[in-house]
């Protein structure tokens, strides 16, 4: 099997043809030609798009290497989450979801309860789900992982997890975002979905919504591809091109981003105003044994958090950073940064920083955080200000 690299510069590129470009542009089509029975590859714009197809074959050849899995792509990853857990779940149904996933979840489990599914959760670390699929035993349909967590990068074992639910007859999907298919493999660990968000690493530049579902049980695929369809959370055209376009590049930057974040978590951990530091890849974080065990060749992710004294302490840090962008999301090229609790719906201290490590040179950023540390600290100091935390409780940031 090839490697990582070559796999990604090649994945889902079409058949050579002489005098054709290597990634065919974009597919602009409402609909297509079709005499006779409706049958076909291409019937009707939201049914499917040849830009689509090339997309979901190469994600497929990256989450599930070597296997007849199905990649089914969305409008967005919020897309590609409602479909897995509202195709799959129904009234008197029940679930297990993590308490500190993304922030959306909540409305969706808000959701789920209106239509009469019973929704448990509980935290991502210590594989602390196990407790709820025991509790609700066999009428659990559906277990929702996400590991690592958003934001908090707690790590749940993955396979242990699988083999739990499967025993009592539910299926497991987890939420592969942060980890990227290159970084983790969620169907090889016995998940029956992997389900990510396009929007942040895997695509890599800030320009692109996008989420996706893979499967490697043909009748689940059809079943998400069917939600697709019905409520019409279909990407377009464009955005599909310049995700397959971005994905040749996601080993140069996945390695890159996670090589910094854990150098930055490093540089961050003798700092006295930094406190509940957390990156998977330090060999003191909480969770690093059982990443270590299932995340693939040392890509712990591109992301570190960490918590300053209070919200006015974090904003002066954000603001004397010069390279780093003050925005929401992750996984980007630039590296950018946000306090967590400005949006609410995380339950995070109000100087909790959600960093994400760009492409930038290590030396680089790792100075410029620190001299923003200092700035921020030596400003702290001559104000003569205190320090406090506080919890957030409402909002949805990316």
């Amino acid at each position: 099997m090839t490697g990582d690299g070559t796999r990604t510069v090649r994945a889902g590129l079409p058949e050579a043809e002489a005098y054709e470009p290597t990634l065919p542009g974009p597919v602009f089509a409402a609909h297509y030609h079709l005499p006779g029975d409706a049958v076909g590859p291409y019937t009707y714009g939201r049914d499917a798009n040849p830009t689509w197809s090339l997309l979901e074959r190469a994600i497929s050849e990256l989450e599930s290497p070597g296997t007849d899995a199905e990649t089914v792509v969305f409008s967005s990853g919020m897309g590609a989450i409602s479909a897995v857990l509202l195709s799959q779940l129904r009234q008197g149904d029940a679930a297990v979801l993590p308490s500190d996933g993304y922030q959306l979840l909540p409305a969706l489990i808000e959701r789920l309860t209106g239509y009469g599914v019973t929704v448990r959760t509980a935290p991502t670390g210590e594989d602390a789900q196990l407790a709820p699929l025991d509790a609700l035993g066999e009428r659990t349909k559906l277990l929702w992982l996400e590991t690592p967590s958003n934001p908090g990068l707690d790590v749940c074992d993955i396979r242990r997890l699988a083999e739990a639910a499967h025993a009592r007859g539910a299926l497991v999907a987890v939420d592969n975002t942060l980890a990227t298919p290159l970084g983790q493999r969620p169907l090889e660990l016995g998940a029956d979905f992997a389900v990510a968000s396009g929007t942040k690493a895997l695509t890599g530049h800030g320009d692109v919504l996008l989420g996706y579902v893979t499967c490697r049980d043909p009748r689940l695929a059809a079943e998400v591809r069917a939600w697709r369809k019905t409520v019409g959370a279909i990407p377009g055209p464009m955005e599909a091109w310049l995700a397959h376009r971005s994905l040749a590049t996601l080993q140069l930057r996945v390695d890159r981003q996670a090589a910094t974040a854990l150098a930055l978590a490093e540089a961050l951990r003798d700092r006295p105003e930094v406190t509940g530091l957390r990156h998977p890849g330090l060999p003191t974080d909480p969770s690093h044994r059982v990443a270590a065990g299932q995340m693939r060749g040392g890509r712990f992710g591109c992301v570190v958090s960490f918590t300053l004294p209070d919200k006015d302490h974090a904003e002066r840090f954000l603001t004397a950073l010069r390279l780093v962008d003050a925005a929401t999301s992750f996984g980007g090229v630039r590296s950018t940064a946000e306090r967590r609790g400005r949006w609410g719906g995380d339950a995070v201290p109000e100087g909790f920083i959600r960093f994400s490590v760009g492409a930038e040179d290590a030396e680089d950023l790792i100075a410029d955080v620190l001299r923003a540390l200092d700035r921020a600290s030596d400003t702290d100091a001559a104000s003569g200000t205190g320090t406090g935390t506080g919890t957030a409780s409402t909002g949805a940031g990316g």
